[in-house]
């Protein structure tokens, strides 16, 4: 594991701080919970993983209009903290300005837009909730391209870099996303 100098505690009061408690906090939390049982599944850093997705769009509502600045002003922002420069990496690869190497690389790029595809498939399941969601459902929504179409197919799909098919890959950060399901409201 590498040494962190960075607290998950230090780094959830600085998304608030930055972020605000509202939907994107939520995105950002649902991130962070794929992110850690992916990386328990696939034998990972399970505190790395899960912090790099906390901080991933740390800079959100600073560069929300100006994408070519978005995970630069988060690794700006993260200097301090002397991070691994694989995790300042994975985090500036999730928007795709530059390309995804490392397995770390992959989960993020993947899981971000999962967990907004993952929402959407629970808020159009009947019960609205993640427990009941299984693979077939979501592999059916997945082929429908216009449902939650802002959740980008290829992204999602690159869970194939992680030797992980896609219904696999989708339960598996629906199962992350289902330990905070009361703080999602799902």
């Amino acid at each position: 594991m590498p040494h962190l100098n960075l607290s998950r505690d230090t780094a959830y009061q600085m998304v608030v701080d930055k972020i605000g408690v509202n939907n994107l906090l939520k995105h950002i939390l649902a991130v962070e919970a794929g992110m850690r049982r992916l990386a328990e599944h696939l034998g990972e850093d399970v505190e790395y993983w899960g912090l790099t997705g906390l901080v991933h769009d740390l800079d959100y509502n600073e560069t929300k209009d100006d994408e070519a600045r978005h995970s630069f002003l988060t690794c700006e922002w993260l200097a301090e903290y002397d991070l691994p420069e694989e995790m300042l990496n994975a985090i500036k690869a999730h928007p795709g300005h530059q390309p995804c190497h490392t397995r770390l690389d992959w989960a993020l790029y993947s899981v971000d837009p999962a967990t907004g595809f993952i929402v959407a498939c629970a808020l159009m399941h009947p019960d609205k909730k993640l427990a009941p969601l299984d693979a077939e459902f979501m592999l059916r929504r997945f082929k429908e391209k216009r449902f939650a179409a802002g959740a980008t197919r290829e992204n999602m799909a690159a869970c194939s870099q992680l030797d992980l098919q896609l219904g696999e890959f989708l339960m598996l950060v629906r199962d992350g996303m289902l330990t905070i399901s009361a703080r999602l409201g799902l």
